[in-house]
């Protein structure tokens, strides 16, 4: 009815629906309503003005009511104009007679779809019926990407194939792999403006192989023997799968009358007389040999009786001051060059009396005389390639380097020692006693290369160390060996769980630690320290440090680098920016890369805690002089993908800034770089050198020679000397009421949060002290081991009383 119009609110009939703009292609808002007299548009709560509406008036046929519609365009400049402080929106607002009534609001968002993936599938080798997982975040887009898989090219589509589904993270999950799901695969993001595709990932499906059933056994031979066989068959081994484990042939005794007339007669009964007389002799001989290398060999070996690690102790505290230089400790080091070495000293004389010190009074040992002594021991005694090519040809970890660029080797006893890796921070301690006395072991220390070895990260999983060998596998160790190893992790017990990994001579990688929790077996221990870990191990191997983020405030440490050219003879010239894992022995690859190059390096290393949060990390160049250089960054900044940081399995990633000089006399170069997580933290340098001067960069670098030596056998390898360090083992590993005990010594050292490990162990103090050589080689201060050893011996004076026959 026309005249009820004026009692009547206005009601919209359409109303403004959320909208995107691809590209530059402006975008249309409309609306309708009814009864109403005017209707406009607000957006972002700003009248449109009147001329940019296009009104169309007209009656509805079924209530006689006037009916408007209005439609206004949307440009991406409009939209651009407020980005970054709002989202732009815009709704109608109509009037009628008895008042106004608002629409919903509509959103109007600039579409896009980045070009980097923020995690690509990664390739993988699955055995049959295993489960198959690969991962994909697609780029950042508006509207968010949809996702799809694709199968050596063709579509995967989960509702035709019951064991393949795509999860909410959009994750490709094939719950039984089979053997045609061998495939290239490939994730594909698509939203309205783009279509975007990973990289391809192989994925390889492996049939190990099985035996068929044994044939029957043939006839009995002449020999008085029979067989049967296998095949290896049920299935064949496919796409690199094992081969079958056991033998293809099996042969038993047998006897019949094909083989009666070889039957033992008494000729043969003599000669198997006569064989077994000539066993038991030897046995006999064995027996006497054995008895008499045990009674040669009671106490300490003859060979090093004295060991001259029996010849030095701690000097006794002097009430003068100490000269410059001058050390608290008679630290005698001994010449490796040769398999004999002599050392000054005296051994206490083996007497009856009862004499004694105190460690109160400010020594462990009284000064040694001036007697003279001998150790013989083993060195090494092949050159590293013949060290290599023994265990290349190993079962186990056979892709060793078949150099020693990044090895470690030596030839080890009871004494223990010590490997290194040079600049690395990389060694591995062997104590005394780890090794059981009579055996001489062969031990390898290795840096891998992450792209040598295989090592499989699923979800949240980052790499935080590098890629560690030690061995041989399988050899028995009587006490733990320590494992030194840089990591990059900045460790919070809330924000990371941090796993030690170890592989299986079958390639497999498992967990055999989770750090900073109670150990399942008592195989494997972890320290973790701000800058690098300490693994005590009973067993050796390939180990890996590998962490999961528990929350977003989870952070890794990049080291920052930045190189240029030491000579430039063109008008071009670049800037190479590096992001590393924070551990040295990147820091040693990348340094001697910019140094085969022709680097140097421009300003100090900087550190970024680089967060787990999804963004990725960006690189810009600013205040350049236009006037003398120009960048041909066509971007106003460069970017790396979040998971190819994140994953810690490509050591170190860089950008290159590439710029022009304008003029050839142009020689200096000011200018800021600025390296910044989104949302995250951030670094700059401030550059400013001249182009023509080579800036060495050698006190980055340790020379060679100053590095320390690879392999140290025997008393060389310890701060401690021997004769000290057992002396004060069996003085604090029995428990004391009064706590003068190892439990005090551990406190005193800030290891009291390991208490539960190292009770666990029949020495306790022996694991502390191992501890300390590997924390404290080769710069360890002994002074302060020394006092804090001194102030458990004041809680009970008798503790380290020693008499002369105790020598």
């Amino acid at each position: 009815m026309p005249g009820a119009s004026s009692d009547l609110l206005p009601h919209f009939l359409l109303e403004p629906q959320d909208v995107y703009i691809v590209k530059n292609k402006p975008v249309s808002l409309a609306c309708r309503a009814t009864p109403a007299t005017q209707i406009y548009f607000k957006c972002n709560g700003e009248w449109v003005h009147q001329g940019e509406h296009v009104t169309q008036r007209s009656t509805d046929q079924g209530t006689g009511l006037p009916l408007m519609d209005v439609r206004i365009d949307i440009s991406r400049q409009q939209v651009e104009r407020i980005f970054g402080l709002e989202e732009y929106w815009c709704q109608c607002v109509a009037w009628s007679s008895s008042g106004t009534t608002k629409s919903q609001k509509a959103y109007v968002r600039i579409a896009y779809l980045r070009k980097n993936f923020e995690e690509e599938p990664m390739g993988r080798e699955v055995s049959l019926e295993q489960e198959i997982m690969l991962a994909c975040r697609p780029p950042e887009g508006i509207p968010p990407a949809e996702v799809e898989w694709l199968r050596n090219e063709e579509l995967v589509d989960p509702a035709l194939d019951a064991s393949v589904y795509v999860t909410p993270e959009h994750s490709l999950v094939v719950s039984r792999a089979r053997l045609a799901d061998t495939a290239n695969y490939t994730c594909v993001a698509k939203n309205m403006v783009a279509r975007r595709r990973s990289s391809s990932a192989a994925v390889t499906v492996y049939v190990d192989g099985g035996w068929s059933g044994w044939s029957r056994w043939s006839l009995c031979t002449l020999d008085c023997t029979h067989w049967r066989s296998r095949e290896c068959s049920e299935p064949a081994p496919r796409n690199g799968g094992q081969d079958c484990q056991g033998a293809e042939l099996e042969t038993r005794n047998c006897t019949t009358e094909l083989c009666s007339h070889s039957a033992s007669g008494p000729e043969d009964v003599a000669l198997y007389v006569g064989l077994m007389a000539v066993a038991v002799c030897l046995v006999l001989l064995l027996l006497v040999v054995v008895l008499v290398c045990c009674r040669k060999k009671g106490g300490l070996d003859p060979d090093v009786a004295d060991s001259s690690i029996l010849t030095a102790g701690f000097q006794p505290v002097s009430s003068k001051p100490a000269k410059a230089g001058t050390s608290h400790l008679l630290t005698i080091q001994p010449d490796l060059s040769t398999a004999t070495m002599t050392y000054q000293g005296s051994l206490c004389s083996r007497q009856d009396g009862h004499s004694k010190f105190q460690l109160s009074n400010g020594h462990l040992l009284s000064p040694l005389g001036a007697g003279r002594h001998t150790l013989h021991h083993s060195s090494p005694a092949a050159e590293g390639v013949d060290f290599v090519s023994r265990f290349a040809a190993q079962s186990c970890f056979r892709s060793l380097p078949r150099g020693a660029a990044n090895m470690a080797y030596g030839t080890f006893n009871f004494l223990g020692g010590r490997l290194l890796i040079p600049n690395t921070g990389i060694s591995l301690l062997i104590p005394p006693d780890a090794i059981p006395r009579g055996k001489i072991y062969e031990v390898y220390l290795t840096l891998h290369k992450q792209e040598d070895v295989r090592l499989p990260l699923a979800g949240c999983q980052t790499l935080l160390s590098p890629i560690v060998s030690c061995g041989p596998p399988g050899v028995l160790l009587t006490r733990p060996a320590i494992l030194a190893l840089g990591h990059c992790v900045e460790a919070n017990a809330a924000d990371w769980s941090i796993r030690l990994k170890k592989q299986s001579c079958e390639g497999t990688w498992e967990d055999v630690l989770q750090v900073g929790e109670e150990p399942a077996s008592g195989l494997y221990y972890c320290q973790l320290e701000a800058q690098a870990a300490y693994v005590y191990m009973e067993q050796l191997g390939r180990f890996a440090l590998v962490g999961e983020s528990l929350s977003m405030a989870a952070a890794k440490r990049l080291k920052l680098l930045l190189f240029a050219p030491a000579s430039c003879s063109s008008l071009e010239y670049s800037v190479r920016v590096y992001c590393l894992r924070d551990t040295p022995d990147v820091l040693q690859e990348v340094m001697q890369l910019e140094k085969q190059l022709g680097g140097q390096l421009i300003g100090a290393p900087r550190v970024l805690h680089f967060k787990d949060s999804y963004h990725n990390l960006r690189l810009s160049i600013h205040d350049m002089p236009s006037s003398l250089w120009k960048s041909k960054l066509l971007a106003s900044y460069q970017e790396i993908p979040f998971y190819h940081l994140w994953s810690g399995l490509q050591p170190y990633l860089h950008c290159t800034f590439t710029l022009e000089r304008l003029s050839p006399s142009t020689c200096q170069l000011a200018c800021k770089i600025w390296v910044w997580q989104v949302e995250g933290d951030g670094q700059s340098f401030n550059i400013n050198f001249n182009i023509a001067k080579d800036t060495s960069f050698s006190d980055w670098l340790v020379p060679e020679s100053e590095a320390g030596c690879p392999a140290l056998v025997g008393p060389s390898a310890f701060k401690i000397p021997f004769l000290i360090r057992q002396k004060i083992i069996s003085s604090l590993d029995t428990p004391c009421a009064r706590g003068a005990d190892w439990r005090t010594l551990a406190q005193k050292l800030h290891l009291d949060s390991h208490l539960s490990f190292f009770a666990s162990k029949a020495s306790p103090t022996a694991m502390i002290l191992n501890l300390w050589e590997a924390r404290h080689f080769p710069s360890g201060n002994l002074a302060q081991l020394a006092a804090a050893v001194a102030e458990v011996g004041r809680q009970d004076s008798a503790l380290f009383a020693v008499s002369e026959a105790e020598c």
